[in-house]
């Protein structure tokens, strides 16, 4: 696009941006407006991306990283300087601990006005540098193309993650605008001559050269690959392995290896999958080699364990569930996380620093005719379905208030149709849910990850609707994580983006409590109200429907009328009132 300067263009930096931005294939641009950011909303909208304005920046920022995970590109928001950005800072470490390629944007006062009190006029810099791979802030408009290139090849590169880029005002707006903002006015005094000479120069160094003809696009993403000895080591160890297991996490999911291709590579060395993460659903809801409980008892039966992108935090309790006497093979683009609480708890045979998808790929390649042993899944697979036998039976059992929540999770699974994406957020009624639910396959699960982040729901389901508008989007949430985006089915309605919640409503942050009581002998602030949320909703102009009664037959009943009104195109939610069972008490096996 070719840009013409002089003093009374309108062309502007916004326009740079946005172009930018298109040329590099962001359809969406995730946002809550402000002055700062207007020239580039403004100039997106013209240019063909979507802007999708919240009620809340976190919000934002939790849609641009549902968008980066399910399309395999950079997802992007842009925020209003100051208290706009300091909204975002929860979203961006979750992205960040999820490894999710998400472009923030900002605004800033004007480059000569930092520090002289503008409004909202803090140091962006120093917050959101301990967040992000990369930071940023843009001083010329000459700098605007090859700032935002560079980022948004840095979010996508090695371990993917979210950037930053800070756009003060100076840099965005017309230079009309800007000459009239910094006052440049006629000069009457000495005093004022030279006051004007130093703003013209300050101007002109802003804008010199900012519009001349530039290379907008991408630059190559730089994807870390496993050497040949390290793919041909770790296939010898697996045609050895008597009893091997393959813990999966969200990274073998990332680009540029295809969910389906992975799905055959996995089926192909037939290796028993425990799957977490994005990868959850990548082999289907009863594929033979997905293993979804007792997790532990095999680490500890196994004698190969790879860690495919998995890391040994406390989801796999800083590495102590594995036996030493086993082969350990990690893969992962990320050293440090490679090699986590390495030096304490376990020790890898091999370890890989590369991209997980690519190098079981390689791997497979490399095991032709290969076949685990059929006794292995086998007895792995009774393990599984004697936990699922187990989880129904206490489904049966009747609560003392409302509804038994695993139940309710069992009738809503058989309501889901393969075209579903499952969004979840919150604690108790979650972990529950993570136990019942099997999602339809890959990329059809997202969950905050390893930050343990509440509020992601509205975010996320609003991102994952917008990428795949031809699948269902539900939400699960608990009762306490809805307090956060409630409001944002005003979003949905606005942007008419129909979404689907299901609300496991225990008047109470019951994860806390289950611990809290017991140990200490008080609910202190763990204790909610039934609140009616479904009557909530419909003053958003969404469906509200509540579901109390203990009558089992009911509940599908209940959930197949919301599954049809929600297939007509408007936004539903299911209050549903539970009450308490023991299924999560004590060390549950996972």
């Amino acid at each position: 696009m070719n840009y013409v300067f002089h003093d009374t263009s309108v062309s502007h930096g916004g326009e740079l941006v946005a172009h930018t931005l298109k040329e590099h294939g962001v359809k969406f641009i995730f946002t809550l407006v402000g002055g700062h950011i207007s020239p580039i909303l403004v100039a997106a909208e013209k240019c063909g991306i979507r802007v999708v304005d919240t009620r809340h920046e976190a919000t934002a920022v939790f849609a641009a990283d549902a968008v980066a995970r399910l399309s395999g590109s950079v997802g992007v928001a842009a925020v209003t300087a100051g208290p706009g950005l300091t909204n975002t800072v929860t979203a961006v470490k979750n992205a960040q601990m999820a490894e999710s390629p998400v472009l923030v944007i900002s605004g800033a006062s004007a480059s000569i006005l930092k520090g002289r009190g503008a409004l909202q006029d803090i140091d962006q810099m120093s917050l959101m540098k301990t967040l992000c791979k990369f930071t940023k802030s843009v001083t010329t408009v000459r700098d605007i193309i090859p700032t935002l290139k560079k980022a948004i090849k840095v979010a996508q590169s090695g371990t993917p993650g979210p950037v930053f880029i800070e756009y003060p005002i100076d840099v965005l707006y017309p230079f009309d605008i800007v000459k009239k903002e910094i006052g440049l006015k006629e000069a009457k005094t000495f005093t004022q001559q030279i006051t004007n000479w130093y703003l013209q120069k300050y101007l002109g160094n802003i804008f010199a050269g900012g519009f001349e003809q530039q290379d907008m696009t991408p630059l190559p993403v730089e994807i870390p690959q496993a050497s040949y000895n390290k793919v041909q080591t770790c296939a010898e160890l697996v045609a050895k392995a008597k009893r091997p297991i393959m813990i999966v996490g969200s990274q073998a999911v990332l680009p540029s290896t295809p969910p389906e291709l992975l799905k055959n590579v996995l089926e192909s060395l037939g290796i028993p999958c425990f799957l977490g993460g994005m990868s959850r659903g990548m082999l289907g809801r009863y594929n033979k080699l997905l293993m979804r409980h007792r997790r532990k008892d095999a680490i500890k039966d196994a004698d190969l364990v790879i860690l495919a992108g998995a890391v040994c935090d406390f989801r796999l309790s800083y590495g102590r569930v594995l036996n030493k006497k086993s082969k350990i093979i990690v893969i992962n683009r990320d050293k440090k996380q490679m090699l986590k609480n390495s030096d304490i708890f376990w020790k890898p045979t091999v370890a890989v620093q590369g991209d997980v998808g690519s190098f079981l790929v390689k791997v497979s390649n490399n095991l032709k005719g290969y076949k685990c042993d059929e006794d292995w899944i086998i007895q792995l697979k009774e393990r599984d379905e004697e936990k699922e036998k187990h989880n129904r039976k206490m489904a049966n059992h009747p609560t003392e208030h409302h509804l038994n929540p695993m139940n309710v999770l069992f009738h809503l699974e058989e309501v889901l149709g393969d075209k579903t994406i499952m969004i979840v957020d919150g604690g108790d009624f979650v972990g529950t849910a993570a136990y019942i639910l099997r999602p339809r396959g890959p990329l059809k699960w997202l969950d905050p990850g390893a930050f343990g982040t509440l509020g992601v729901g509205a975010g996320f389901a609003l991102g994952a609707k917008l990428c795949f508008p031809d699948h269902d989007v539900v939400i699960i949430y608990g009762d306490g994580s809805l307090g956060f985006s409630i409001v944002e089915y005003d979003t949905f309605k606005r942007h008419k983006v129909p979404v689907m919640a299901v609300v496991g409503n225990d008047a109470c942050w019951s994860q806390i409590a289950r611990e809290q009581v017991p140990m200490f002998g008080t609910s202190i602030a763990c204790d909610l109200e039934y609140t009616p949320y479904h009557q909530v909703v419909e003053g958003f102009g969404a469906k509200g429907m509540v579901m109390l009664d203990a009558k089992q037959e009911e509940e599908t009943k209940v959930f197949e009328e919301a599954r049809d009104i929600y297939k007509q195109g408007q936004c539903v939610l299911i209050n549903v009132l539970i009450g308490k069972t023991k299924f999560r008490e004590g060390s549950i096996s996972v």
